[in-house]
């Protein structure tokens, strides 16, 4: 590994939000693309990461600490993580073998047709869909936690925040390393706990309920079960605002606000299938909390700029700057275009219970859309967030304080796309 510098942390403190989502985390990736892209083209490029305090949850938590561990060279760790995402393949997850969905999916197609007195019998307890034990070498690969103390020690991370839930308990925990100033907190069904990061952490907070395995973590002195992050998360931004952001970029993998799409209605009132009841369920999971809370935090900074400046510089009370870049397009209509990519065995399970690459489908496509880990479909989402992070360039370039070029150029190109420009490795 590299050694580490030291660097002078930038003020205001900045936070990253990465949420979860499963395969659909790919269109992050197109985000942090874009925004080392534009940060070159305004020539801040020379300064100290862009993100010293960074939360992650569920596949979010798996990208942000693979930007934190890389912290100390920021664009070379964008790179790093997007040349993943680009060669994604399932088996890298979770294992689709025809012999492993045997031993779990097919496991829970059994009790769903015999039901549960025969598992009982059978002694059959199915922890799981899927297996995702390929994951933990992948993290042992892209994700150098070991690099973590020292970056925190030196100045290039504040913080690095992963969030799990516990089955266990029913309490939604924030997990954290960072500065030694950094204090946990408690709010209701919410806390946090100082720890060293590991790989299990992050295995927790991306266990898609149902579809993964929960894993076991040491917390107050016992071991509780944990699972993805999402579940029960109430307010995704708080963990970045208590360990001291000031400004934070919000990336979600789900449009804020979907429209209603004539299209995707189905053409008869015909009852759900389970693919399309589990693909809502999940969107609930990972979508909902993160709209309801941004949509809080702008009514608490407009209630905010209410009060008297004398007023609030007595107080604790200061406006939160809140940047969000979500998708302009459904991600599950764009799963519907690679669901044929999915490995045979997987593809064939998740037919039987309603997915298909059929157009007159594509409400069912939503539950594929957070297990496709195929290189398509992950770069298609990557395109995407590319494209829409490169959209709100001016607010982007506000956001950080950057002094964007092409702003006072009179016919200066919208944007440059560095990922097929041989100069873009500077």
């Amino acid at each position: 590994m590299p050694p580490v510098t030291p660097v002078r942390p930038a003020a205001p403190a900045t936070g990253l939000l990465l949420t979860g989502g499963g395969a659909r985390a790919a269109y992050q990736v197109g985000v942090l693309e874009a925004i080392a892209d534009i940060r070159l083209d305004c020539g801040a490029g020379h300064e100290p990461n862009p993100f010293p305090i960074i939360s992650g949850t569920s596949a979010g938590a798996i990208n942000a600490s693979a930007l934190a561990c890389g912290s100390d060279n920021f664009d070379a760790t964008v790179r790093m993580i997007a040349s993943t995402w680009r060669g994604f393949h399932a088996e890298q997850v979770y294992r689709a073998d025809h012999l492993s969905m045997l031993r779990s999916g097919a496991t829970w197609l059994t009790l769903l047709s015999l039901g549960w007195v025969m598992a009982r019998w059978r002694r059959v307890k199915p922890r799981s869909l899927l297996d995702n034990s390929p994951l933990t070498e992948l993290l042992q690969r892209v994700v150098p936690l070991e690099r973590l103390p020292e970056l925190i020690r030196h100045g290039h991370m504040q913080a690095l925040a992963v969030t799990a839930s516990s089955y266990s308990s029913g309490e939604h925990i924030t997990f954290f390393e960072g500065e030694e100033r950094l204090q946990p907190w408690v709010r209701s069904q919410r806390s946090s706990v100082r720890d060293r990061i590991t790989y299990s952490h992050l295995l927790a907070s991306s266990a898609i309920p149902f579809v993964f395995p929960a894993t076991e973590l040491y917390i107050n002195g016992r071991y509780e079960y944990f699972g993805d992050g999402s579940m029960r998360q109430s307010a995704p931004v708080s963990p970045a605002i208590h360990l001291g952001a000031e400004r934070i970029l919000v990336v979600g993998a789900g449009r804020m606000h979907e429209p209603k799409d004539e299209l995707l209605l189905p053409a008869n009132n015909s009852y759900p299938s389970i693919a399309q009841i589990a693909g809502h369920a999940l969107s609930n999971i990972f979508l909902d909390a993160l709209a309801v809370d941004i949509e809080r935090a702008r009514r608490i900074n407009q209630t905010i700029r209410l009060v008297p400046p004398e007023l609030r510089s007595s107080s604790a009370l200061r406006p939160l700057d809140l940047l969000v870049i979500a998708p302009s397009q459904r991600l599950d209509v764009v799963a519907s275009r690679h669901i044929d990519a999915l490995p045979h065995a997987v593809r064939t399970m998740l037919v039987g219970v309603g997915v298909s690459s059929r157009a007159a489908d594509v409400k069912g496509s939503a539950l594929a859309s957070y297990l496709l880990f195929e290189s398509g479909y992950t770069t298609e989402l990557m395109a995407l967030g590319y494209a829409d992070a490169q959209r709100q360039r001016a607010e982007v370039c506000t956001f950080f304080d950057w002094a964007d070029p092409q702003a006072k150029a009179t016919q200066a190109p919208a944007f440059v796309d560095r990922r097929t420009d041989p100069l873009r490795i500077r």
